[in-house]
């Protein structure tokens, strides 16, 4: 029994791994960039769930939640997506749009916002270019092997295209609704 836990473990950390060291080993230029709070968002275009394409103008006028995570229908992206869902009435009651960022494919995106009614679009980031644009990117050590991730990230884009909030490594319990109160007692009247 014991060694089967361990063995599903460690081939879980190995796809994970693998993951990661896939994503790096394109050459794909991963900039040091961090967009901060106060400078203009990047606009970006790219494919979304529901086979769409989004770009960030297309909402100017509008607020904006702009999350970054790493994968789709695992736990933390999920309970993320999820917590977001429920929020749902209060940030269209707000006028807010709320947009999720991963390297997922748009089909994985599609499964996964019809699995949990997430009711937002979902872009796909396969190249990397909006994270880059971002700098969501972070160095992690698996099995003692360096390797770049996606650091959960919440960036809050005004009407203007200006971002107003920045959080990095998010931690999901209690996100939505600090994300929530700073629009509330920053941008919109709620």
């Amino acid at each position: 029994m014991w060694r089967t836990i361990v063995f599903i473990l460690a081939l879980a950390g190995l796809v994970g791994a693998l993951w990661l060291v896939a994503a790096d080993s394109r050459g794909e230029s991963r900039a040091e960039v961090k967009v901060m709070e106060g400078t203009k968002a990047p606009d970006f275009k790219a494919p979304s769930s529901g086979g769409r394409e989004v770009s960030l103008a297309d909402y100017r006028g509008k607020v904006v939640v702009l999350y970054f995570y790493p994968k789709d229908d695992t736990p933390g992206c999920t309970y993320e997506a999820r917590s977001f869902r429920d929020a749902s009435d209060e940030f269209a009651r707000l006028g807010v749009v709320v947009i999720g960022v991963s390297r997922d494919s748009v089909e994985s995106h599609d499964k996964f916002v019809s699995k949990y009614d997430l009711g937002f679009a979902l872009v796909s980031d396969g190249d990397g270019s909006v994270m880059d644009a971002y700098g969501v990117w972070k160095e992690r050590s698996i099995f003692g092997r360096s390797a770049l991730g996606v650091s959960r990230s919440t960036f809050v884009i005004d009407g203007g295209g200006v971002v107003r909030k920045v959080w990095r490594d998010v931690s999901v319990k209690g996100h939505t609704d600090e994300v929530l109160g700073f629009i509330k007692a920053n941008l919109v009247k709620g």
